[in-house]
């Protein structure tokens, strides 16, 4: 998981060849994070997106320190879908910080869904990270940071696919999409597994592609196997220990940037 690396521009930012399958405005997210980093205090309001590869949550309030928070399949564990008497219904769960992620060690996280979803996303959720799990190797290669800018994302990254592959994706619950000038692009593939290998990165902005092998590479590239019990469908295991992410400097905000501004 890492802090404050997945906005830009007032929206969302994603990899080359990620693919944004539910976005849902109107989550509300709680932390309780070690080591008492003042971006986690207090409850935030914003928007939610699943990717294949990972949740991506933006913060609404464009003065709060924490902008984004970026939770690859690999690094969660123990969901739980709750379904309280009086209340909105919520997803908890555990969270390791990725290396370099702004942040360290393991935090829980609560996120609420007020307007109805919780479920058809979790259950959506949970079915992505087991998927992603079958195309981990036993030892990841080592990563490559992402490099250049990042750019206006192509509608298909956030436009319903049209494969069979991604039928347990519940759209009927979430018909919206984000707007298509709130998406951005890195030109780099992601640096850590989706659950599907199949689908290259979309054209860089100078026109060139990854290959359909450089993709599949990619997508397979996170160590671990995750555990899932058809009979307990609310919990799920996912690996812990990834090489270290790092992102171009200045794209977006650091954490020391934020904490810069606090003082």
């Amino acid at each position: 998981m890492s802090l404050n690396t997945a906005h830009a521009s007032g929206g969302v930012l994603i990899y080359s060849g990620e693919r944004i399958l539910i976005y849902y405005d109107g989550v509300e997210m709680s932390f309780d994070m070690p080591g008492g980093i003042p971006h986690f205090k207090g409850n935030k309001k914003g928007r939610i997106y699943l990717t294949t590869h990972r949740v991506i949550f933006n913060n609404k309030n464009l003065k709060d320190t924490l902008q984004s928070f970026s939770m690859p399949f690999f690094c969660l564990k123990e969901l739980e879908l709750e379904q309280p008497v009086f209340g909105a219904n919520y997803i908890k769960g555990k969270i390791n910080a990725e290396p370099n992620g702004n942040w360290e060690g393991v935090g829980k996280f609560k996120m609420w869904f007020t307007h109805g979803g919780a479920i058809e996303f979790g259950r959506c959720l949970l079915e992505a990270g087991r998927r992603s799990s079958r195309h981990s190797p036993a030892q990841p290669p080592p990563y490559t940071a992402p490099s250049g800018s990042y750019y206006q994302a192509p509608p298909p990254a956030y436009a319903p696919p049209q494969d069979p592959y991604y039928s347990f994706v519940p759209y009927a619950a979430f018909p919206t999409a984000p707007p298509d000038n709130s998406v951005y692009m890195y030109e780099a593939p992601p640096p850590y597994p989706g659950l599907n290998p199949n689908t290259p990165p979309y054209p860089q902005a100078n026109g060139v592609s990854h290959s359909a092998a450089e993709a599949k590479a990619v997508e397979a590239n996170a160590g671990g196997n995750a555990y899932y019990n058809p009979t307990n469908p609310h919990n799920v295991y996912m690996p812990q220990q990834y090489p270290p992410p790092s992102y171009p400097p200045g794209v977006p905000p650091s954490y020391d940037e934020a904490t810069k501004k606090e003082q």
